[in-house]
């Protein structure tokens, strides 16, 4: 196995950590910069954001420089981003910070999916492309509940400056370790954006989209949830994010596998099963305490379904009184 490969992984592991490492730390990210939880989350949807325009710009910039180079000036956005966020002084600047760190993420696994496969013969390239994504499986198990552990001891400032330091490591591998991928040759934007005109394209994407637009926005407020809803303490986000991870890791895992014998069975049910655990899951003890309601900036995040849902965060977030207090 190319050393190179390892490079490549480290990157992929740096990305992923930052990617879901700001949703264990937004109670305290918030409290820092002085915004609310709710306003604290749009650092999430500007990392998203940035992913869906950086993507696309930066693979067409990929196409005219070599793929090591590429990768280079990647790694080099990834860390400027983390440092600004972690010196960020007010919270205009830590989005800001979020955005330019977002700006690799597409293209990084994109370019560098292509660069580990360069590296290794003609039957070894899927075993090296997921060499390259193991990376971002460890993130989640290992980088994203360590970053959080860090966030709550140190302070999220020091997470985000390792992750940067992660993205150091990371540059100065590829810059040592991979070697000169010549530039791709042949390649146009119109082909590439040739394939929506295929409707099985656009479902797929589609589907995708609904789907983990669904997860994220639920994932997003994990901390506040299940501080404040599910009554944990704030020390147990660490393992919930372990529980997250490992549940990312084993779906993927399962998915591909069942993907190959059923594709469409294996694509529609495993939204049915999370609509099925929000209508059915039981209500929490009685026996234990109810979690505060601390301010209405704080609510918003938590707005009613659409349709009746029995899940247990739920009613015990409907037996709360209401905020503010009404005058007596």
């Amino acid at each position: 196995m190319p050393l190179a490969l390892l490079a490549l992984a480290l990157g992929a592991f740096g990305i992923g950590t930052t990617e879901f490492v700001i949703m264990g730390l937004l109670p305290q990210v918030g409290a820092d910069l002085g915004v609310s939880v709710p306003t604290a989350g749009y650092l999430v949807t500007g990392y998203a954001l940035g992913v869906m325009i950086g993507a696309p710009i930066m693979t067409v910039l990929g196409t005219r420089i070599s793929r090591k180079n590429m990768l280079m000036l990647l790694m080099g956005l990834f860390i400027l981003g983390n440092l600004i966020s972690a010196v960020a002084p007010v919270f205009a600047v830590m989005l800001i910070g979020r955005v330019v760190a977002s700006l690799a993420h597409g293209a990084f696994f994109g370019i560098g999916s292509v660069a580990a496969a360069e590296l290794v013969a003609q039957e070894k390239k899927a075993g090296a492309i997921s060499m390259m994504f193991t990376g971002l499986t460890v993130a989640n198990v290992v980088g994203v509940p360590l970053g959080t552990y860090v966030g709550q001891s140190a302070g999220w400032r020091v997470t985000f400056a390792l992750v940067a330091a992660l993205g150091v490591l990371g540059l100065v591998g590829v810059a040592k370790l991979v070697p000169d991928l010549p530039r791709p040759e042949g390649m146009r934007l119109r082909h590439e954006v040739a394939a929506f005109r295929n409707v099985q394209v656009v479902l797929a994407m589609a589907m995708t989209v609904l789907g983990f637009g669904g997860v994220f926005a639920a994932i997003t407020y994990i901390a506040p949830m299940m501080t404040e809803v599910g009554g944990f303490a704030e020390s147990s986000i660490t393992w919930l994010m372990v529980v997250f991870g490992l549940g990312m890791v084993v779906g993927n895992l399962l998915g591909g596998r069942f993907a190959d014998r059923r594709l469409m069975p294996c694509s529609t049910r495993p939204w049915a099963a999370c609509r099925w655990s929000c209508s059915s899951s039981p209500s929490w003890p009685r026996s234990r305490s109810r979690p505060s309601w601390p301010s209405s900036s704080s609510a918003r995040w938590a707005s009613p379904p659409s349709r009746p849902c029995r899940s247990g965060s739920w009613t015990r977030l409907t037996a709360l009184p209401p905020w503010p207090p009404r005058p007596t």
